[in-house]
């Protein structure tokens, strides 16, 4: 699988992501929330440093947005 270009934005239950990886720690990537609320972002990495696929981006970021409190858009 090519690597897509830098950042790679997905939207996910309608919200979108810009997703990137970290060139220094293979499997290391960076999440930000450019439609939400607030300026919130995570990273996940996998321990076996290999490529996550599209549908592992999806389930990290259902997995993020399933912690957000959508009365306040924080973590709970």
């Amino acid at each position: 699988m090519a690597k897509p270009e830098q950042p790679l934005r997905l939207v996910v239950d309608g919200e979108v992501f810009d997703v990137k990886t970290d060139p220094d720690q293979p499997g290391v990537y960076h999440y930000d929330w450019v439609s939400g609320r607030h300026h919130y972002g995570f990273s996940s990495s996998r321990s076996d440093r290999a490529e996550e696929s599209m549908a592992g981006h999806e389930d990290a970021i259902r997995s993020f947005l399933a912690q957000i409190n959508p009365a306040t858009g924080y973590i709970d």
